[in-house]
């Protein structure tokens, strides 16, 4: 699976955005797909993640202000950003996992086995 993430950028504290990724390969449309995050000197942390059967997840920081959605059709994943704050500042990346995942294993950077290229999202005024 091979997967390009776009749509990062710089925004002003309390602006949107919104990322893609799109998603290319076999079974695609089988695919768990999560973004996660990674702050310059921190780790890469989860941000949101969609269930190829239904099923969204969030974390804590995000909930409420992200929205992440899936075009099955297209094989596109967004990530609709609102409400941002300068600790939203990172790189995001898309990942894709594979159907079988558990719920728990959701949130954890190694169950996922792609990886796209990342978009830098910055916030500042």
């Amino acid at each position: 699976v091979q997967l390009q993430a776009s749509g990062g950028g710089l925004v002003q504290p309390g602006g949107s955005l919104r990322l893609s990724c799109a998603a290319s390969g076999r079974s695609v449309r089988e695919r768990n797909l999560g973004w996660f995050r990674q702050a310059p000197g921190k780790e890469r942390n989860f941000v949101a993640a969609s269930r190829w059967s239904g099923g969204t997840y969030y974390a804590a920081s995000v909930k409420g202000r992200f929205i992440i959605s899936r075009d099955k059709a297209n094989n596109v994943v967004y990530l609709q950003m609102n409400n941002l704050t300068p600790e939203d500042t990172a790189v995001y990346y898309c990942a894709a996992a594979n159907p079988r995942l558990i719920t728990s294993s959701f949130h954890t950077a190694s169950s996922y086995d792609n990886w796209g290229q990342g978009t830098q999202v910055t916030v500042s005024s």
